[in-house]
């Protein structure tokens, strides 16, 4: 695997795009093209206490900043690698006496390390805070009444003895925040925690298929071989082979919607019309809008009428999923199911979204064995749409391999594990610690497979004895969030 720096890029101008980055050398998949540490980054506001301000990872137990009270450190070396971004922060929230939003913190963060470093190229930046894109030209008047309250909350908040900066400025750089803030996810990977600017990444065009990934990897303070390994940073992952002078780009946004809904989306938050060959020819939109084949096919109609009840029971399981209601979740996809199952094909969207909520809800409630059935159905159907190297596809095949885990499936279970170790290999790399918690699941299911083979009854019995002192973690409460988008955008 090749180490990251900034001399295998250049940015270049690309056709009807704009900038973009292109490779100076080839790259193999799971190469690390860079590395970026943050520009600036903080935690959401209704996570400030219980992620690191400085790593990004979720903790049981954090230290608060004694002085503003705001903000909490896995403890001294974090606070200490803090201080520099926070020291403005702190006396500025002190005299504010409270702190302000997200948006107003990543804005100040950035108007801080102008003051100390000014507005031209950092160090290792192939472009500075004021060459990125900002579109503000593009908003709409809805955003446009935000971007305003929004700079008036900063100035309120900006004291008055830090350096001034004008409206337009301002009003750049929140722009630059709307478009260009990538989120930041905890130490698993499984929830977004937070927004940075990363300005190298920046430059990586969209494309709904791409040849790269950007994987954020938390850091460890605790390794001493080198910075690269402790710093907390995105990294820039080939996905496939890339050529010399080629194009590196990455997905703004999850590949499993329909090229129109993705194209609406992409214009709607980065402004710009996808022209990539899967949008232009619909690629895969046949896959993600089968219906059963066969005799009876269904009417057009059927299937209009199928797909419309889909949304409707995705409107009514997201209300009961904010209210913590999975067995009613539970119920409507079971309803949901029996509609879609004589009607859509296995790779069909619809059926798919409710075969993942089904999953991950069931596996929560520790319903293993029909969550493991679904996350089988679900898994096969993902492997026919995703590309083989996706990031979001190795996450689904692990949750679905730890879910028959569960089930005491063990050979379904130590493939899917299997499986999901080569996709997250590429995607996150060895040292990620994703990766280094499926390498265990793996060593773990393949002892416990030879087990099996040897004397299943032995197996089952020292497998209930097992259970008693879990390894394999309980699946997480379910997210009220499909997969967060590449970059983090207001809504």
């Amino acid at each position: 695997m090749t180490k990251g720096g900034m001399e295998s890029v250049e940015v270049f101008t690309s056709e009807g795009k704009g900038r973009g980055l292109k490779a100076q050398k080839e790259f193999l998949p799971g190469d690390v093209i860079f590395a970026e540490p943050a520009y600036a980054a903080v935690v959401f506001d209704s996570l400030t206490h219980v992620i690191c301000h400085t790593c990004f990872k979720r903790q049981e137990r954090l230290h608060r900043c004694g002085q503003c009270k705001f903000a909490y450190y896995c403890d001294r070396t974090c606070q200490r690698a803090a201080w520099l971004n926070h020291k403005n922060e702190c006396s500025a929230i002190k005299r504010h006496g409270k702190a302000p939003t997200e948006n107003i913190r990543l804005a100040a963060r950035i108007m801080w390390r102008i003051e100390r470093e000014g507005s031209g190229l950092s160090e290792g930046c192939l472009v500075s805070i004021d060459d990125l894109q900002n579109h503000v030209d593009s908003f709409s008047e809805e955003e446009k009444k935000e971007l305003r309250v929004d700079v008036e909350n900063f100035l309120e908040f900006w004291p008055p003895q830090s350096q001034q900066f004008g409206m337009q400025y301002i009003s750049h750089i929140f722009g630059v925040i709307s478009c260009n803030g990538f989120t930041l996810s905890d130490q698993r990977g499984l929830q977004a925690v937070g927004v940075g600017i990363f300005p190298n990444l920046c430059q990586a065009n969209h494309d709904c298929w791409p040849n790269c990934t950007v994987i954020f990897n938390n850091g460890n303070h605790e390794a001493v071989r080198s910075m690269f390994h402790t710093q907390m940073r995105i990294e820039l992952r080939a996905l496939s082979k890339i050529s010399l002078g080629e194009e590196l780009t990455v997905s703004y946004v999850d590949f499993l919607n329909l090229s129109e809904e993705r194209r609406k989306q992409l214009k709607k938050q980065y402004y710009f019309d996808c022209t990539c060959e899967h949008c232009t020819k619909h690629i895969k939109d046949d896959l993600m809008l089968a219906v059963k084949e066969g005799e009876s096919k269904p009417s057009a109609e059927t299937v209009k009428e199928v797909v419309q009840f889909s949304k409707d029971t995705l409107e009514k399981i997201n209300k009961a999923r904010m209210e913590g209601l999975y067995h009613e979740v539970v119920k409507l996809c079971r309803e949901c199911l029996k509609k879609q199952e004589p009607v859509l094909g296995d790779t069909n969207i619809y059926l798919l979204r409710i075969l993942s909520i089904a999953s991950e809800v069931l596996s929560y409630l520790q319903m293993f064995e029909e969550a493991a059935d679904y996350a089988k159905r679900m898994v096969d159907g993902y492997l026919k749409i995703y590309h083989p190297n996706n990031a979001q596809l190795g996450m689904a095949v692990m949750r679905a391999g730890v879910t028959h885990w569960h089930a005491g499936l063990i050979e379904a279970g130590h493939g899917l594990i299997c499986k999901a170790y080569a996709i997250l290999l590429i995607t996150h790399g060895p040292s990620h610690p994703i990766t280094k918690d499926l390498e265990v699941m793996r060593v773990q299911t393949e002892m416990e497979l030879r087990m099996f083979q040897q004397n299943e009854f032995i197996y089952y019995k020292m497998r209930e004895a097992a259970l008693k002192n879990q390894k394999i973690q309980v699946m997480p409460e379910p997210s009220n969030e499909t997969s967060p988008s590449l970059f983090h955008k207001k809504e």
